[in-house]
């Protein structure tokens, strides 16, 4: 068991039987009474993300994970495939849990796989990812006393936010923790 105290983003835990991830946390000290933690969730059986509020000194269950690198194959209508890379074996992982970083996911991309008790449940991407860039809109010469940005659209799909220079063709470094530009490769 662990104190909520010591939830973050990224902890794993167990509660009613069901598996968690922390998203997003917040404590919260009102002038009188006990604290307050509020976490955002991810259900890592079914993928919904809710909301949960817990007093200081509550306690859940903390749980063993295994973790595996893996090569991401490919998906289909309702899950995502891979390959361990020791045993060869091939996991599949429900599209409904990777909703937000399946679009920085591409073909023989390496990864960590999470295990819970022989269950894939969650992956760790890698902090970046190179993607090509698909649409862009082009810039309006002259415009360069500004920082001027525009979005452009990669192969995976997503929208990015680059500096004015960056061309159909291009390939540009995405930061997978917040989708962010981090430079041209």
């Amino acid at each position: 068991m662990i104190d909520v105290n010591e939830l973050r983003k990224g902890v794993t835990f167990e509660l009613d039987d069901k598996l968690y991830k922390v998203l997003e946390y917040t404590h919260h000290k009102p002038g009188r009474g006990k604290a307050t933690i509020r976490t955002k969730v991810r259900n890592l059986r079914n993928g919904k993300i809710i909301d949960m509020t817990f007093n200081s000194g509550d306690r859940v269950q903390d749980i063993r994970l295994e973790h595996h690198d893996v090569e991401y194959l490919y998906g289909d209508d309702e899950f995502y495939y891979f390959m361990d890379l020791e045993t060869y074996e091939q996991p599949a992982i429900r599209k409904e849990i990777l909703e937000e970083v399946a679009a920085y996911l591409l073909e023989n991309m390496h990864v960590k796989l999470t295990f819970y008790e022989g269950e894939p449940i969650d992956i760790d991407l890698p902090t970046t990812v190179d993607l090509e860039v698909t649409r862009a809109d082009p810039a309006v010469r002259g415009d360069t006393a500004t920082g001027l940005t525009k979005k452009v659209t990669v192969q995976t799909g997503i929208d990015v936010e680059v500096p004015g220079f960056i061309e159909i063709g291009n390939v540009i470094r995405v930061d997978t923790r917040n989708g962010s530009y981090v430079t041209r490769v």
